[in-house]
């Protein structure tokens, strides 16, 4: 059994494995296994993998079940101690993986870790999904240290410690293998979208560590898979944030909470009509009547 496995889901991603593939070998063989699993793509991903990096193992999934469904198929056949789930649109640097590996090695409690996420084109800025550690709001709204809305922080330093967070990004998460397992890894019915949130927040009920580690730094280019202005990316998010609440709010807040999103998600819908977003609009209309 390798101690870690560096696990890289990709689907139609054959240029960003050409891109970055190359930075995860330098840095990352010696420490760990690296291994893509393939989510049923149809660009030449396999064939150009195998020609290209014959050092790389490849999981062949048989069907695209998204982010969640398709890292639960491909983690079943990987023995390892720690996973390192990593999006294929991100370059990583030296000594990414060590300090995680340690900090995760001399704490039991903590579940999982990301490093500090910077973009990959302003590389001086944080990036989105993650930036310096995730956290979410009262009424369920996810954010992170370093990234409030759409608005990014550059980086002077001023999240360089190692802290306990609410979530850590899907984008790039250490986590133990065997705690992955226990809790029965992403709920697949999220498809891609706050299954890392969700995951998160169930190993915080049984009482683990969610940590960011900023001695690690990875670069992000961000919206890979879906493109930001995506209304089937609006649908997921705002599907998935719900049902993430109502899977996890104690029962004595579910309602009222609800009854505040409600309130807000429809202001939020009529702003995308307004904008001129009218697939945006009944992405959230269908967002609401798909969790219901």
């Amino acid at each position: 059994m390798a101690k870690t496995a560096v696990v890289i889901l990709n689907w139609n991603g054959k240029d960003f494995l050409q891109k970055f593939l190359p930075s995860v070998i330098q840095y990352s063989l010696g420490y760990a296994d690296i291994i893509v699993a393939d989510n049923a793509s149809t660009d030449g991903s396999v064939d150009f993998l195998r020609n290209s990096f014959p050092e790389v193992s490849i999981i062949r999934n048989q069907v695209n079940g998204g982010f969640a469904k398709g890292y639960n198929d491909a983690l079943v056949e990987v023995d390892a101690e720690y996973f390192i789930l990593l999006n294929s649109d991100i370059k990583v640097s030296e000594n990414w993986i060590q300090p995680i590996i340690s900090l995760m090695e001399n704490d039991p409690q903590i579940a999982a870790c990301q490093p500090l996420i910077r973009s990959f084109h302003h590389p001086e800025k944080f990036e989105y999904a993650g930036a310096a550690g995730g956290f979410i709001d009262a009424f369920g709204y996810p954010f992170c240290r370093g990234r409030i809305f759409q608005h990014l922080e550059d980086d002077h330093g001023q999240y360089d410690d190692p802290i306990e967070v609410f979530w850590a990004t899907g984008a790039c998460m250490f986590v133990r293998a065997d705690i992955f397992r226990e809790f029965g890894g992403f709920d697949a019915d999220f498809f891609a979208h706050m299954e890392e949130i969700d995951f998160c927040w169930r190993v915080k009920h049984a009482g683990y560590k969610i940590m960011v580690c900023p001695e690690s730094k990875v670069f992000h280019v961000g919206g890979g898979t879906l493109p930001k202005r995506s209304s089937f990316k609006t649908y997921l998010n705002m599907r998935n944030n719900i049902a993430l609440l109502y899977k996890n709010l104690p029962s004595d807040k579910l309602l009222k909470v609800f009854i505040i999103r409600l309130i807000l998600d429809g202001v939020a819908a009529f702003k995308f009509l307004v904008d001129g977003g009218f697939a945006d609009f009944w992405a959230v209309v269908r967002a609401h009547m798909s969790f219901y």
